[in-house]
Order: structure tokens, then sequence, then C-alpha cells
């Protein structure tokens, strides 16, 4: 079944990636070097490859593994996963309105030194958000992935969604308040991420790192079958799980209550984002 939750995830995550490629192609062709455009390119490329072998290597290299590997490797990578993209939505929420400006004033200064601080600035600019994607994106797949498609189908919508928003966006069709956009689906990734932790977790529980395997908080599974339409929709929204143990609820509660609290805090003290807050990137 489709899952909205792998679908934000490569909304959010491609979406950040094409403003960055949209902010950089503007600023160059607004200021008359299309010549470098090609060396961007470049390094854009290189980054979207090595975000693609990373992802490929996550998937095909942990099938070699044993069981316990494989739960063990997964579980620790599902929690390195969430601890990245908790950074990365607190980073962004903090710096949406001025990824403008940051990204022109390192572009100068490629354009300064030449051919290959483009290509590294270009590569730099988007390969950290494609490492990041690839990590969460396998992470969140294998937790709720039932065999099915479905949530690698979410992945894709979502990606494609992103180029498509980021092509509009450039050519100046659609304005969107980055501010405003980040707050609120870096608030559901968080829900998303929770679930995700308290997946790995289990992982590591089956792994026998953790215990408390058979501990459970509580069993709805006659309520709410895994297999039914509803108990397929939570778990490919929220990941959910109707047998979690104690451990996963704990875990689940202590990381998704106090980051949603801190992440909504200083919103009250800069709700209204600065009139330059929307996404403007078309050349002009």
């Amino acid at each position: 079944m489709f899952s909205f939750g792998n679908y934000l995830i490569g909304l959010r995550e491609g979406l950040e990636a094409s403003l960055v490629v949209c902010i950089l192609i503007a600023y160059l062709v607004k200021t008359g070097r299309r010549d470098a455009l090609v060396p961007v390119w470049a390094g854009i490329g290189v980054a979207v490859a090595l975000a693609l072998g990373f992802g490929c290597a996550l998937t095909f290299g942990s099938q070699e593994l044993t069981f316990q590997a494989q739960e063990a490797l997964g579980g620790s990578l599902s929690i390195i996963a969430v601890g990245l993209v908790t950074w990365m939505v607190f980073w962004m929420r903090r710096t949406a309105r001025h990824l403008k400006a940051e990204l022109h004033g390192k572009l100068d200064s490629a354009l300064r030194m030449g051919t290959a601080a483009l290509v590294a600035t270009a590569f730099l600019a988007v390969g950290r958000e494609g490492l990041e994607t690839a990590l969460f994106v396998w992470a969140s797949v294998r937790a709720s992935g039932d065999g099915s498609h479905g949530p690698l189908i979410g992945v894709v919508l979502g990606l494609l969604t992103a180029v498509v928003l980021g092509w509009l966006f450039y050519k100046g069709a659609v304005r969107i308040n980055l501010a405003k956009f980040f707050t609120w689906t870096g608030a559901m990734l968080v829900v998303v991420a929770a679930g995700v932790l308290a997946y790995g977790v289990h992982d590591l529980q089956e792994a026998e790192f953790v215990g408390g395997l058979r501990d459970k908080a509580f069993d709805i599974s006659g309520t709410i079958p895994p297999d039914s339409w509803y108990g397929t929709l939570l778990k490919g929204v929220f990941n959910f799980q109707p047998d979690p143990t104690v451990v996963q609820v704990v875990v689940w509660l202590l990381y998704l209550v106090p980051t949603l609290v801190f992440f909504f805090a200083p919103a009250r003290a800069a709700a209204e984002p600065p009139a330059g807050a929307e996404a403007a990137v078309r050349p002009r």
C-alpha cells in the first residue's frame, strides 16, 4: 500500500535538494555566468550518484549478513538516521529564511576560485542532503516495509513531486513561504522519525543487543490487525506497531514529546518570517 510517511520523506528531503539546485542555477543565470552551469551540474550529478550508490550499498550489502547482524546493522543505522534527520529538521527550521543568501555567498567565492571550486560547492550543497536522504529513506522503508513496494513507491513519488515543485519554483509559477513549509513538514517528519527510532530499537532487541523483547507494552492486534486496511494505513503513516515492547514505547515517548516541544518553542519568537522568506528563485 502507498506509504504517506515515506512520501513525506521523499517530498521534504527532495524539496530541500531541489531548492538548493534552483537557487544555484538561478543565481548563475541572473549574474550572466552561464559558463559556470556545466561544472555546477557536474557537481550535482556526482552528488546524486553518490547518494544512489550509498542507498544501493545499504540495501544490497546488508543482504549478505546473518539475521542477527542485519538486525544490529539496521537498528544502529536507524538510530543514526533519526539523529541526522532531527539535526537537519532543526537546522532548516532555523536557517530556511537565509538559505538563499548563504548559497549565493558560497557560489560567489567558488566563482572567484575556479571550476574545481564550483564543482565542489555544488557537490557539497547537494551531497549532504543526498546522503542524509538515502540513509533515512533506507531506514524508513525498512521500518514500514511489509514485503511490498508501497514504501519505496511512496519515496519515489515524493521525490518526483519535489522535482516538479522545484521546476515550478524556478519558473516562478509557484511561491511558497519556506519558513512555514519547513516548520510543519519538519514536525510531521519528527513523528515519522519517532516510528523509525522505535523500529530501530526493536531491531536491536531482535539482535539481542537490547533486552525486553518479550515484554509487550500492549497488544491490540485483535482490534487493529496489521493486515487490515486501517492497520496498513497507520503503519504507512506513523510506522504504527500493534504490539510494541515496553522499551519501544518508552523510547518513542522520550524522543517524540521533548523533540516537538523544543521544535515549536522558538516558533513563537519568530512566528512570522520576513517578507523575503518566500521561495523566489526565478532568474530576472
